[in-house]
């Protein structure tokens, strides 16, 4: 379950009432395009899920304040406390079968701010198809036509008939042999915490981690490159759906502790390089063939979707959490147990002030 709150200020708008009618309307009318958020989903006898078109709808709730939205402070900077309050969790849900497909809480603040929070299953769709969505929804609640209408042909990431796996799948293969310091989640549930990289932090990790050449070039890594990962070849224009493939960076944690900051960069950039179409067509044909059985850390990279486009016809938010806003800093938002999450902020801290050495 993703769970992402806009924040807007009271200008620009007539009333909390209106506000909230028009956030309503223009959802239910998206929803006729988007029609798959208005279902369920269902466990196949494959034991994989897949989304039947019920038309049961999507939960829409609304919720009030007696504080400004300005105690909320900077909401890109993940404090579940506070965002929880701000989005509607399904009551009593067991599995992620009776979980919603979408669902909506709209709160209104004393100061007539608003805050629209949605938690969406991202079984049903990826990131850049839930911004698709919203981008739709802000066209209808201004009374204009959607700018981009879904793309629903699944077919298009079908396996091969019969399928067959060209290449090795790191990325799915099992844990051999479980460590005993395996930490599980349910008795030590995860924390979360935000990382902000301002730009003079970044310049100084692509500095420390730029490749010279044989021929004396430099290549510069990106910004995801020094921090995370990345997906291609590109869908059909509004592909609704997970367009989500994965690229393994694997080596021992020896290697990382022993080897300078630029080993892990290299390691990442390799494992990109290998993204390839047939990459992509060989990870399809495994999810068919076999159980996925995850045990990485995943990144995932949000920072250039629209989510701070998203006008509902009262101006633009001031904040959507969990990411970060319209300037040139990048946050990086993690999840760990309580005591590793500690362990890890002290690392990053030393390891930005052993680069700043230099």
């Amino acid at each position: 379950m993703i769970e992402i709150v806009f924040a807007f200020k009271g200008e620009g708008r007539g009333s909390c009432s209106t506000a909230i009618e028009t956030i309503r309307a223009s959802l239910a009318e998206v929803l006729i395009d988007f029609y798959p958020f208005a279902g369920r989903l269902v466990m196949g006898s494959d034991g994989k899920m897949a989304a039947t078109c019920t038309g049961e709808g999507v939960l829409f709730v609304e919720a009030m304040s007696d504080d400004d939205i300005g105690m909320l402070g900077n909401i890109s900077v993940i404090n579940p406390g506070t965002l929880r309050k701000l989005v509607k969790l399904s009551d009593g849900a067991q599995t992620m079968v009776e979980e919603p497909l979408l669902t909506v809480q709209v709160t209104t603040f004393k100061c007539r701010g608003i805050t629209v929070g949605i938690v969406m299953n991202h079984v049903l769709v990826d990131g850049k198809a839930l911004t698709d969505f919203l981008t739709c929804w802000s066209d209808v609640a201004r009374g204009r036509s959607p700018s981009i209408l879904p793309f629903l042909d699944r077919s298009v990431l079908c396996p091969r008939r019969p399928p067959r796996v060209d290449l090795p799948r790191h990325e799915y293969a099992p844990i051999d042999r479980p460590s005993e310091r395996i930490i599980d989640p349910q008795t030590k549930p995860h924390v979360y915490r935000s990382f902000n990289f301002e730009p003079h932090t970044l310049i100084q990790l692509k500095k420390v981690s730029t490749i010279t050449t044989h021929d004396g070039s430099t290549i510069l890594p990106t910004s995801f490159e020094v921090i995370s990962a990345l997906f291609d070849p590109p869908l059909p224009s509004g592909y609704f759906g997970n367009g989500i493939a994965w690229s393994c960076a694997e080596c021992s944690a020896g290697e990382l502790t022993r080897k300078p900051f630029l080993f892990a960069v290299r390691t990442v950039q390799e494992v990109l390089r290998c993204v390839t179409e047939s990459y992509i067509r060989s990870a399809i044909n495994h999810v068919e063939l076999n159980s996925v059985v995850g045990n990485a850390c995943c990144i995932s990279k949000w920072s250039r979707l629209p989510f701070y486009e998203t006008d509902f016809g009262f101006r633009r938010p001031f904040h959507v959490a969990p990411t970060s806003g319209e300037t040139d800093n990048l946050v990086m938002s993690l999840g760990l147990p309580c005591d590793a999450i500690d362990v890890f902020s002290e690392l990053i801290q030393s390891e930005l002030a052993l680069m700043n050495k230099y």
